[in-house]
């Protein structure tokens, strides 16, 4: 059924705007009449004439504008309709006239006229692969296949807001001493390349022999001042070597085992994938997915080939029989405790459950990292200003002195 994007008045005189299906141009009229609404613009935006391709490309626009967290507040209020026996395609109606977002309001009114003519609601969001992710849609099916479609869809919900959570406090956490050093390192780039040269100008011009500690500002100062413009090329150089870099399997293999190792920050790294691990693989079994395609799920989802191809191997294994715990316990980025819980849980039944403690586990303890984290950086950061700031005063006052030294 086309979807039709109207601009209309209601009976108090509002603009209102806004998107519904219909058969063609004139029903979509006749329905808004029906709610109230006078008609005075009603254009087809997203249509079956369309071709998969230009579905696909809809989709990745809208991937920019749709965020995570408008995903798992649907997928909540969906799992809330239908638990509450609301039939799917009337639960997806009642979402679709609540979302604000209106590129999601289109992804949704295609997805629930795709379930209207007979497809499955993981089959209809596959279509969207940019805005749904591969382990989302998994859930959805398996949730479809067991007949606990709200279940695992709350789940799913519960799972996506917990990531969400613990990203907003990585980011939140690190976002003030990101800003500060970014002003600072600015101020201090302006004050050494463009003040200093002014203010000890004066010095070269008595051709009396500098200080040690000025004659090092002074070179800083002309090296900025000079080739600014090619630090910031240089710095751009290096992003977009990174970025490419990262297209090529053995950079990217390297890169990933750096990360894991720099101090402090790999073991936060470390300890954030595997609460994604535990928490994505426990919902995964949890859902009634099979392991090893839950693994395969779970190895897709991990930003880390040295975590993935760890995933991989325990991917093989199993299929030759063998454990989970004892495929993971070959591998330096699985702590002890973690393969001793998995063991526990591979030997009792249990192991969706302590899939989950592993990831709650770990989701603490990322946000206790972070805390100390932040409350260490700052002090440090605070020494690092002081240093620097302390080093152009020196470099500055000590050629006055030995001026007042010479006059007296």
């Amino acid at each position: 059924m086309p979807v039709f994007e109207y601009t209309g008045l209601n009976t108090a005189g509002k603009t209102l705007k806004g998107i519904l299906d219909a058969d063609s141009p004139v029903a979509a009229r006749q329905k808004l009449r029906g709610m109230g609404i006078f008609p005075v613009e009603v254009k087809e935006e997203l249509s079956r004439s369309r071709d998969r391709s230009s579905s696909a490309m809809s989709a990745v626009r809208s991937l920019k504008r749709i965020k995570a967290g408008e995903i798992y507040a649907m997928t909540r209020q969906l799992s809330i309709l239908l638990g509450a026996g609301l039939p799917l395609v009337k639960s997806l109606e009642a979402l679709i006239a609540q979302i604000a977002n209106q590129n999601f309001k289109k992804v949704m009114a295609q997805v629930k006229d795709s379930v209207n003519e007979g497809n499955s609601l993981a089959s209809s969001l596959s279509q969207y692969p940019k805005v749904f992710s591969n382990f989302y849609i998994n859930m959805v099916y398996s949730g479809e296949a067991s007949g606990s479609l709200d279940v695992v869809l709350r789940h799913l919900a519960e799972f996506g807001e917990r990531q969400q959570a613990l990203r907003s406090r990585f980011k939140a956490a690190l976002a003030y001493p990101i800003f500060m050093s970014l002003i600072g390192t600015g101020v201090l780039f302006f004050l050494i390349a463009f003040i200093i040269p002014n203010i000890t100008g004066i010095f070269i011009e008595m051709q009396h022999t500098l200080p040690l500690p000025t004659v090092i500002l002074l070179e800083i100062s002309n090296i900025l001042k000079s080739y600014w413009w090619l630090l910031g090329l240089v710095l751009v150089g290096i992003i977009i070597l990174i970025r490419q870099g990262k297209k090529r399997p053995l950079f990217l293999e390297m890169w990933d085992r750096m990360k894991l190792r720099i101090p402090v920050f790999g073991n936060l790294l470390q300890k954030i994938y595997l609460a994604r691990f535990g928490g994505t693989l426990g919902s995964l079994l949890q859902s009634g997915v099979p392991l090893v395609s839950a693994l395969q799920i779970v190895g897709k989802i991990i930003d880390n080939s040295q975590v993935a191809k760890v995933i991989e191997d325990a991917i093989d294994d199993i299929n030759a029989g063998r454990g989970l715990a004892s495929t993971l316990s070959r591998s330096r980025w699985f702590p002890p405790m973690v393969i001793q819980m998995i063991s526990v849980g591979e030997q009792s039944g249990e192991l969706e459950g302590m899939l989950n403690k592993i990831a709650e586990t770990h989701e603490r303890e990322v946000e206790s990292d972070i805390i100390a984290l932040t409350s260490i950086l700052e002090p440090v950061m605070i020494l690092v200003m002081g240093l620097i700031v302390g080093f152009v005063v020196i470099s500055i006052l000590l050629p006055i002195f030995e001026m007042n030294q010479m006059i007296l």
